[in-house]
Parts: structure tokens; sequence; C-alpha cells
């Protein structure tokens, strides 16, 4: 049992760490590139329109790159799932990960969707 727990948090450990290690992101509507840094700032020195709907949008990609990628990774999980393993099998299996990544995919999508929206009310919330 505690290994199990112990595989778990470390498989999502690793997930945060290669999340946490794209440097740059970018928005294929603004044709910007921020990096952590330059996002975090935008972020805080935000109270235009313009930097709201910037921010919008940005997130509004993000969350369907994040939506992509879970697409893959549910095909994946269902094309893993379908070849039958025994129950002595190590833990995690291949479609154990697949399906962890899965839902990963999807909360990320959701915190996108959900800052794109925040950005998306200020910004017509300031529109003069």
């Amino acid at each position: 049992m505690t290994r199990c727990l112990l595989a778990t948090s470390f498989l999502f450990l690793a997930l945060a760490a290669v999340g946490t290690a794209q440097s740059a992101a970018t928005s294929a509507e603004t044709n910007a590139t921020y990096t952590r840094t330059q996002l975090k700032q935008l972020v805080q020195n935000a109270h235009a329109p313009a930097q709201y709907s910037a921010l919008a949008s940005y997130f509004g990609e993000r969350q369907n790159n994040y939506l992509q990628k879970a697409g893959e990774e549910k095909q994946e999980w269902v094309r893993l799932g379908q070849n039958a393993t025994s129950a002595a099998a190590k833990y995690p299996r291949p479609v154990d990960s697949a399906r962890n990544l899965y839902e990963y995919y999807i909360y990320k999508a959701s915190e996108a969707q959900t800052l794109a929206e925040k950005y998306s009310r200020l910004a017509a919330a300031n529109t003069p």
C-alpha cells in the first residue's frame, strides 16, 4: 500500500517537474512567446483591456493544447487498457501512467480555462 502511494506521488512530482521545466510558452493568436518571468510580470502589471485580452488568449491557447494532449493520452489509455495483464503486474503499469497523464492534462486544462475566463471578464469589465 505504501509503495503504491509512494509510486503515485513520485509520478505526480515527476509530471510537475516536467511542467515547470518548460521555460517558454507561446500563444498562436498573439504570436507572443513568454518566459515564466515575463508571464508573471504581465499578470502582475496588467491593467489595460488589451493586456487582459492578451492573457485571456494565452490561457485559452494553453487550454486547447492541454485538451489536445489529454485526447492523445485518452486514446493511449484505451489502447493500453485492451491488453490483458495479470493481477500481479507491477505498478505503475503503462495503462496507469496513461490514465494519470490524461487526468493531469484535464486538470491543467481546467486551470487554464478558469484563468482565461477570469481575464476575459476583466477585459470586458475594463472596456470603455
